[in-house]
């Protein structure tokens, strides 16, 4: 399968090649050697993700994560900015994923200006629970910041999420995970979600387990692949294949899938998976065209962003046959 390599824009990165960007001792080795690793995949850009825990660690991870890219023409040019991911997201279990439960805080945007200070400028994203952002002024302040806002590990009703839109959030975060198992039939955070897929930009983690492709089928065509964003959710073993890893709280047990485990098995813990590979998901799995796959890997994470993509496909062509599981053309 011809790939179009050198393109790929990843939203949600935690580390790669064997490296944590949620490490406290993040080397500058480390950060090139993940950039390299990342680019040899074929990445032309991503956004490194600094996870829920104690502020002052996160302010920390991210302070160093900044200081190490200004430093390294590769990491400059590799890392476009930062996703911060928590910790001001749904304390539920189910929810929160997983997120340090004791790491989980209410939305503040006193301590989101920390943050925001200590990565200098890079946030680009950041994942919230729109059901604890008070009067959504969190999500005010950083649209005007210029900074996106997307809901995850949440659980807002559709009011909720409606408003917090109009509120300027622009975007879903890891679609169908960071939720429970069991969910209501009907009443849950997925389907309301493509209820309002015409106002956000709505991620998936793409390896066929996050989400079984049958199901991840139906959610594209649900959106429409236009408004669909393909994420790995890499974390440090990402591009290394199957073993066992320890990883911050985490001891991992990465399979043949290249999704990440608790080794109990009871849940998951980021991906192994690369960008290469996510396209070939979307194109054998799910049935969508080359340049679906291309819409979802490298044109609409930078327009999310709000970055300029050259020789964007046009917009009929992004639209799945309702009768077929590939384009009408």
């Amino acid at each position: 399968m011809a790939h179009n390599k050198g393109s790929y824009f990843d939203l949600q990165v935690n580390g790669y090649g064997g490296v944590d960007f949620n490490s406290d001792t993040l080397t500058a080795d480390e950060l090139n050697a993940a950039c390299q690793r990342m680019a040899a995949d074929g990445v032309g850009g991503f956004l490194a993700t600094i996870i829920t825990e104690h502020i002052d660690t996160m302010r920390s991870r991210l302070s160093n994560l900044a200081r190490l890219r200004a430093a390294s023409p590769i990491a400059r040019q590799m890392i476009y900015g930062f996703h911060i991911e928590g910790p001001f997201i749904s304390p539920e279990v189910g929810y929160r994923g997983a997120h340090p439960a004791d790491a989980i805080i209410p939305a503040d945007v006193d301590t989101m200006k920390y943050l925001l200070d200590a990565a200098d400028g890079l946030t680009r994203l950041v994942t919230l629970a729109p059901e604890v952002d008070t009067d959504l002024a969190l999500t005010k302040m950083l649209t005007d910041a210029g900074v996106v806002v997307s809901a995850g590990h949440c659980n807002p009703s559709y009011d909720q999420l409606a408003a917090a839109a109009d509120a300027g959030l622009s975007m879903f975060t890891h679609l169908g995970n960071g939720c429970p198992m069991l969910l209501d039939r009907h009443d849950n955070i997925v389907q309301r979600v493509l209820s309002l897929s015409e106002r956000l930009w709505i991620c998936f983690i793409v390896d066929g387990v996050h989400i079984p492709f049958a199901a991840l089928g139906n959610y594209i065509r649900a959106a429409g692949a236009q408004r669909c964003i393909a994420v790995t959710d890499a974390i440090a073993p990402a591009g290394l294949g199957p073993g066992r890893f320890t990883l911050s709280r985490w001891d991992l047990e990465i399979g043949d899938d290249m999704v990440a485990r608790a080794p109990d098995g009871s849940h998951l813990v980021g991906s192994a998976t690369t960008m290469p590979l996510i396209e070939s998901h979307l194109q054998e799995s799910c049935g969508l065209s080359r340049l679906q796959a291309a819409t979802l890997t490298m044109y609409n994470p930078r327009r999310a962003l709000g970055l300029k993509t050259t020789s964007y496909p046009n917009e009929p062509l992004l639209t799945l046959a309702p009768d077929s599981r590939s384009i009408a053309s």
